[in-house]
């Protein structure tokens, strides 16, 4: 991929768009991502940029394992307005944090892993915001 074609698959992207919200592009730090040509294009099309930090590949695992989760589990309804959706999300993000058990914390949530860390002054888990 280089970055001339990933900036095409860019502009094609905003040429469909079907909203007008604020953007946020979220990636890697793969050249073609970091490069003048893709970075320009993002701020001429006020984009804001996201990346992972340093080259940790683990970073951009969770960020997808994250999205993977809220799409499969959470956002199956269809909804009609931007502002049903945003309140579709923090729902789910909600439910996520503070409902529902995961199996890698040992069936509990990340709220209570989390607690239990800041009481015992551990370093902490990142939560969904």
């Amino acid at each position: 991929m280089s970055a001339g074609n990933v900036v095409k698959a860019l502009q094609m992207a905003i040429k469909n768009r079907k909203t007008t919200w604020p953007l946020i592009h979220h990636s890697d730090r793969g050249l073609q991502y970091c490069s003048a040509l893709y970075q320009e294009k993002l701020t001429s099309s006020q984009i804001k940029p996201s990346m992972t930090d340093g080259y940790d590949c683990y970073q951009n695992a969770l960020a997808e394992r994250i999205n993977g989760i809220l799409k499969q589990e959470f956002l199956l309804e269809t909804c009609n307005t931007g502002k049903e959706l945003e309140c579709l999300i923090k729902e789910s993000i909600n439910i996520f944090n503070q409902e529902r058990p995961h199996l890698s914390l040992n069936m509990k949530t990340p709220n209570e892993i989390h607690q239990k860390t800041e009481e015992e002054n551990l370093p902490r888990l990142i939560l969904l915001t």
